[in-house]
């Protein structure tokens, strides 16, 4: 039987972004960063996770969801009994990522291995253009133009306008979009036959996640994600009919081992998969690396976003993301 973990330590950490980042509902400048390390021995795991606000997480309500859990990790908590003992949510992302990286460091293989999945292979991920007026993501577009994957922030009014300068500064691209929840159903509407006609492949999460039945009920010119409307598998029966496709990222899940069951019951149900990520470094997205080898669009780009990422962070040539080495993860 392996030794279990015997101590749990949680810290914070800020990295600061390239440029100011926006979305719908707000801007950051940092990333603001929580990790769970666990030691047995000679053995460290490692695991990131990115608090939202939106689901009600603070950094300091992850720290402290964590710090409750170090006598439980004293006494023999395992990644299966994290399942139970804590929530869905960044914090358990955080322990969860910990506990793949320990193991598999114990065992001295990797944790591709461990989930079945055997060798990693690199993937192509979006690139993410913040949202901004429709010259300046034109310009940024132009910036990014080689890049096979784009990824436009959005919110509402103006939105065709930012699209379309981005379709024509970056003519080869491949375009998704992403509302963040700002769009109204007449936005739908209007929208969503304009951006098929400009090769936009994807929408995510166009309505509010508390408010999205319309979706059941409108035409899906272009496919419909749903992001903030799907955390873990129980979330599936009732994304059936509105949605064509699922946004796995593990904050959301509550870990690498939820997001994997997420991906298995999302392919049951008939969704196409694609994995995200919060902006994070590349602690946080190289369990992702394991969801990202089924998904159909895969969006892993925030190492791409800071001013500096962490040492031995995930190797980016152009869009393609290769797996991560032992030394970060996993």
């Amino acid at each position: 039987m392996a030794p279990h973990p015997q101590r749990l330590s949680v810290s914070r950490r800020s990295f600061p972004l390239a440029q100011p980042f926006a979305i719908s509902r707000g801007s950051k400048t940092a990333a603001e960063v929580v990790v769970a390390e666990l030691y047995d021995g000679d053995f460290r795991g490692r695991g990131e996770c990115v608090p939202y606000p939106r689901y009600g997480e603070s950094v300091d309500s992850v720290i402290a969801a964590l710090e409750a859990m170090k006598g439980a990790v004293f006494s023999g908590l395992d990644r299966e009994a994290l399942q139970h003992a804590m929530p869905a949510g960044a914090a358990r992302n955080a322990l969860d990522a910990a506990f793949w990286d320990i193991e598999a460091k114990r065992l001295d293989c990797r944790a591709s291995d461990l989930a079945g999945l055997g060798p990693l292979k690199p993937v192509v991920t979006a690139y993410t253009l913040s949202l901004d007026t429709p010259e300046r993501m034109g310009a940024a577009a132009a910036a990014q133009r080689s890049r096979p994957l784009l990824k436009l922030k959005l919110t509402g009014a103006g939105d065709l306008e930012r699209v379309r300068a981005v379709r024509h500064n970056a003519p080869a691209a491949r375009l998704i979009v992403d509302a963040n929840e700002g769009w109204s159903v007449r936005h739908f509407e209007e929208l969503s036959p304009v951006l098929a006609t400009l090769g936009v492949e994807l929408i995510e999460q166009p309505l509010p996640a508390g408010d999205d039945a319309a979706l059941a009920e409108l035409p899906h010119p272009v496919p419909v994600c749903a992001d903030e409307a799907c955390h873990t598998a129980g979330d599936l029966e009732r994304l059936v009919g509105k949605y064509d496709a699922i946004n796995i990222k593990l904050d959301k899940t509550g870990g690498l081992t939820a997001a994997l069951a997420l991906a298995k019951a999302g392919r049951e149900h008939g969704f196409t998969l694609m994995v995200g990520c919060m902006i994070g470094t590349s602690l946080a997205m190289a369990p992702a690396m394991l969801v990202a080898q089924q998904a159909s669009v895969v969006d892993l780009d925030a190492p791409l976003l800071l001013a500096a990422d962490r040492n031995q962070g995930l190797r980016y040539d152009g869009s393609t993301v290769y797996p991560p080495e032992p030394g970060l993860w996993g």
